[in-house]
């Protein structure tokens, strides 16, 4: 919207029936997006949108708003009885924090919203004592903001609104303080989501800035008159989607003990199984002192003794675990926002010092597959795309590229830097298709006779590559791009020890050969 480039919607931002929040991506990338253009404009930079601009800009945002995580984390820390600087490493060496909050994911933006909510429910004196809570409206506003990017931000506030409903309440005397604490949430929270919901109704009925701005020129009698015509309120059309089972399968459906058994584990390592040991050893505990009071008091519970260490952060962590277990599609990066109680309680009383070794080699070898091998070639390749259909040469003498991606993630449209109006640049995704449908499509861009200065340019991972050989087509040029590992088509061992190793781990750019 804001460079007027060519891309590609996704279903949960189609105005039919929006699931996700315009405000964010406006705020965050769209903010990127309109120094870049303003710098271009302004001649201080000829060339500033190009693919790496337009990729850089928001991630060096993001990581910016990363160290959001680093400071919650160091005031945090004195207060759950956890090394600050301790916790700092733990949090700076973890892969999650190097790849995951760097880029431009919504679930980055719950992790630094669940932070800022921690630590706004989190506050002691300076003689150590439970500072009384005073921040109702920020809280209100926060929670809101969470729940509009994603509306499973609830799963992580819980807690947190919960334990501050507990101190609000144990230290006010009077119920009119305690009152006047959550009228002071519920109309911050209010005027939050009004924001939301306006923004996102302007936004999505009109379908794009260049048409909101029209809006804003118009009366203001018209603007309201459009307003009313549809209100929009994206997490209401996210739960209900989402709440579908039918839905959830259309995205992949996993055991409901996914998050427990195998993301906690892929993304956290030790720390999670460690947490699950110290849950079930405090569990155990707790059921065991409540039986020998039961036994002992006749029922009376004023007598259970308290555990050793502070069980409230395993539940800052378990309670939203187990809240997003209850649905079917269970993605790791779902579990990001996890990493910050994870933090706290591994160094409170420095429980994962001794597996500091294998912490260290988890999180290397994390950062690698996932920070650079998987599905690695796909931007060099659209770095390398837009360099070629926007070089000189073809400047000077317009031709028609078609460029076609099979058993890659979606390649965003926006890193190819297309304007709207050009319409010489086609882009086909055919994602995982079968041999035979891609060996089809191919075929028939060989054979398109047609187009005469028309350049047809196949993408696909060196695993695959053997496959389209069968085509019947002829390439004229090919380029790999090292490295790139497709899960979906993962390498066989036996190619990976032989010559040949690198094409297994690379992406392709071949070049049809249409004479």
């Amino acid at each position: 919207d804001i460079l007027n480039l060519q891309v590609y919607y996704p279903w949960e931002f189609l105005s039919s029936s929006p699931c996700r929040t315009v405000v964010f991506p406006l705020m965050t990338s769209g903010v990127t997006y309109w120094v870049i253009k303003s710098l271009q404009q302004l001649d201080i930079c000829s060339s500033c949108i190009n693919s790496y601009t337009l990729l850089v800009s928001p991630r060096l945002l993001f990581t910016i708003f990363s160290f959001v995580l680093d400071y919650s984390v160091y005031r945090l820390a004195p207060f759950w009885e956890a090394d600050p600087w301790k916790a700092l490493v733990l949090l700076a060496g973890s892969y999650v924090t190097l790849v995951f909050y760097t880029r431009t994911f919504t679930n980055t933006l719950e992790g630094l919203l669940f932070a800022l909510l921690m630590l706004l429910v989190s506050s002691r004196k300076s003689d150590g004592s439970l500072a009384e809570p005073t921040s109702s409206p920020l809280i209100g506003i926060i929670t809101t903001a969470g729940f509009f990017n994603r509306p499973t931000f609830l799963a992580f506030a819980l807690m947190p609104l919960l334990y501050w409903a507990g101190l609000i309440v144990d230290s006010q005397k009077s119920i009119k303080t305690v009152i006047n604490h959550f009228l002071k949430l519920v109309l911050c929270a209010c005027f939050t989501a009004l924001v939301f919901i306006t923004a996102d109704t302007f936004y999505f009925t009109s379908m794009g800035l260049d048409d909101l701005y029209s809006i804003k020129k118009s009366s203001f009698f018209d603007a309201i008159g459009q307003l009313n015509e549809k209100i929009i309120v994206t997490p209401f059309n996210f739960l209900s989607y989402n709440l579908n089972p039918h839905n959830l399968a259309l995205h992949g459906s996993h055991p409901r003990v996914t998050h427990f058994t195998v993301n906690g584990i892929m993304l956290f390592g030790i720390l999670h199984i460690l947490a699950i040991g110290a849950g079930f050893k405090t569990l155990k505990k707790y059921i065991h002192q409540l039986i020998w009071v039961k036994s002992h008091c006749h029922g009376s519970s004023g007598l259970l003794a308290r555990s050793e260490g502070d069980p409230t952060l395993l539940l800052f962590y378990f309670v939203p675990l187990a809240f997003l277990s209850l649905f079917s599609h269970q993605e790791p990066r779902f579990l990001i926002p996890l990493i910050l109680p994870l933090v706290l309680f591994s160094t409170s009383p420095n429980r994962a010092a001794k597996w500091k070794h294998i912490i260290i080699i988890f999180n290397v070898l994390g950062a690698l597959l996932f920070g650079c091998l998987h599905q690695g070639g796909l931007i060099p390749c659209l770095f390398h795309l837009e360099r070629l259909m926007h070089s000189p040469e073809s400047s000077n003498h317009p031709r028609h590229y078609t460029l076609l991606f099979a058993h890659t993630y979606m390649p965003p449209r926006s890193l190819l830097n297309i304007k709207k109006r050009d319409t010489h640049i086609e882009v086909i995704d055919m994602a995982g298709s079968e041999e035979e449908a891609l060996c089809q499509t191919v075929e028939q861009q060989a054979n398109n006779f047609t187009c005469n200065d028309c350049h047809v340019f196949v993408i696909i991972p060196g695993t695959v590559r053997a496959t389209v050989t069968k085509c019947g087509v002829s390439f004229k040029n090919e380029t790999l791009i090292f490295p790139h590992l497709s899960m979906e088509d993962p390498p066989q061992i036996p190619f990976l020890l032989s010559g040949n190793w690198r094409s297994q781990l690379g992406l392709y750019i071949l070049q049809l050969d249409r004479d």
